[in-house]
């Protein structure tokens, strides 16, 4: 008899409603999701009847299976390219689908509608197990797609040759460098020709060679990458590496320097890197011997002919196959002049004076130039060297002891050297003195004139007597004195011309002349 209606509930939610009809209402749902429900129905009550609920009704709702496909948007792809990978899922199904290869994650996509997608350029190359898991709802239990075989073909590569240095020089080091793909692994093989150089392991997209035993020239070479299971194997174009000599510098050294004239000096040259080959050592533009190997890296030269005086020494190395030319910096060999030694002899010692004497120096062997001979500060002279003498002969010494000393001049190769003293002795000379008359006999009142001849080289006055009476002196020129007289007296006088003597010669006294002066004549008026 009770009417209206009655509302069902899951708990505390309505899920609908249903109409009384005789004694039952009814309703219908196709929503419930799987678990345990608790269900109600409470009835509203009508004008007869109170409100009733009926005690909770446990509906269990189990999860209905569901089904995966998998599908890929391009097989066989190629290492690198973009693959998608869609899973159709049972109807109504949502949530995940986690996507694997064997049983690698290889990410997860979220169902929408009836499908979920997942996209990679990630695979590598070979052959992949692929799979789609749903992982399930609260209304669909999980399942998985029957594998699906994702063919990655190998990717083309591309092998790129560069060079650290390129012209390079002979012996340095170069480095060779392929690149390749990012991430591409495995070898790279260098090769001049089909002569392999070396290889190189992958590191980062690029591996390199380095080397320093490139001969000088040009080099063809290449890079051939083995590729792997992402990229196939490439070569690169040829590379061509020119390699140039090595650049030298050549060095001068002397064994001794400042040296000596006649030492023997000992000229090294040593070139950087170069180990065969010539050397030419030039003092300015002469060249100074032969061309000389190189040993080892030197060149040595020896040689005792320097002259006095600085000499500009260069050494030109003449280069290899290998090795560039070079030429030293200019090396400044100093050659100082050899001492020598002045010996000096007299030819008479002691002597007198206006004698000749001859000086005769003697000095070192190989000395040339002149001497000069001094008499304590005064130049007597010089003389040139023959041999190893200079003479010079004078006989205008004064008296007295003269410090004579030789003091060589020196040339290109020898010092000045100077002689110890020698004291020559010059004594006086004798002189001699002889008297003549312009009139003799003469007449008294005459003009008589005395001459006196006195040795060559005296020097001074002459005193003119008549006995023991000085008539007068005269001044003696050239070798000659003269007095003249009228007062002498007639009869005879005994006249004598006196010489004193001066410093270099000792005095003389003529013969006596016996003057007649006759008694003049008269006239008486």
């Amino acid at each position: 008899g009770a009417s209206g209606t009655v509302t069902f509930k899951d708990g505390s939610t309505t899920l609908g409603t249903g109409t009384i009809s005789g004694t039952t209402a009814t309703f219908t749902i196709t929503a419930l999701t799987g678990g345990s429900h608790s269900i109600t129905a409470a009835y509203g009550g009508d004008t007869n009847y109170l409100s009733s609920s009926s005690t909770p009704l446990t509906q269990t709702v189990n999860k209905a299976a569901s089904t995966t496909s998998l599908t890929s948007s391009l097989s066989p792809s190629t290492y690198g390219d973009s693959v998608t990978f869609t899973a159709a899922v049972t109807s109504g199904a949502t949530g995940v689908v986690t996507f694997k290869d064997g049983s690698t994650t290889l990410g997860t996509g979220t169902i929408s509608g009836t499908t979920a997608t997942f996209t990679t350029t990630a695979l590598t190359g070979g052959n992949h197990s692929i799979t789609a898991v749903y992982n399930g709802d609260i209304n669909y239990n999980g399942s998985s797609s029957t594998a699906l075989t994702q063919t990655v073909n190998a990717a083309a590569s591309t092998t790129i040759l560069s060079s650290s240095s390129n012209p390079s020089t002979y012996t340095t080091t170069v480095t060779f460098t392929a690149t390749i793909a990012a991430d591409a692994t495995g070898t790279v093989t260098f090769k001049e020709g089909s002569t392999v150089l070396g290889s190189s392991t992958i590191s980062g997209g690029s591996a390199t060679f380095t080397t320093t035993s490139l001969s000088v020239g040009t080099h063809t070479l290449t890079a051939s990458y083995g590729g792997d299971l992402n990229f196939l194997p490439s070569t690169s174009g040829q590379f061509v590496q020119t390699v140039n000599r090595g650049i030298t510098t050549t060095l001068v050294s002397s064994s001794v320097n400042p040296s000596t004239f006649g030492n023997t000096i000992t000229l090294t040259a040593t070139v950087t890197a170069g180990t065969s080959g010539t050397v030419q050592f030039f003092d300015g533009g002469t060249a100074l011997g032969n061309l000389l190997p190189l040993t080892g890296s030197t060149a040595s030269l020896t040689t005792s002919a320097f002259s006095g005086g600085s000499h500009s020494i260069t050494a030109v190395y003449g280069g290899d196959s290998n090795y560039s030319e070079s030429t030293s910096a200019v090396f400044t060999q100093v050659v100082n002049r050899a001492g020598t030694s002045t010996t000096l002899v007299s030819s008479i010692n002691p002597t007198t004076f206006g004698d000749s004497i001859t000086f005769t120096a003697t000095v070192s062997a190989g000395a040339t130039g002149t001497v000069t001979f001094w008499d304590g500060t005064n130049s007597l002279g010089s003389g040139a060297l023959a041999g190893t003498t200079a003479t010079f002969t004078t006989s205008s010494i004064g008296v007295g002891n003269h410090s004579v000393t030789a003091s060589y001049n020196g040339d290109t190769n020898y010092a000045p050297s100077t002689s110890t003293i020698l004291t020559q002795t010059v004594k006086s000379a004798s002189s001699t003195t002889s008297l003549t008359s312009s009139a003799n006999p003469s007449t008294y009142g005459d003009s008589v004139t005395l001459t006196a001849t006195v040795s060559t080289g005296a020097t001074g006055t002459i005193t003119f007597k008549d006995g023991s009476t000085t008539l007068g002196t005269g001044t003696i020129s050239g070798h000659t004195a003269t007095y003249t007289t009228t007062t002498l007296a007639a009869g005879t006088h005994n006249l004598t011309a006196v010489y004193p003597g001066d410093a270099n010669f000792v005095g003389s006294t003529s013969s006596a002349v016996s003057q007649l002066v006759n008694m003049a004549s008269s006239t008486t008026t």
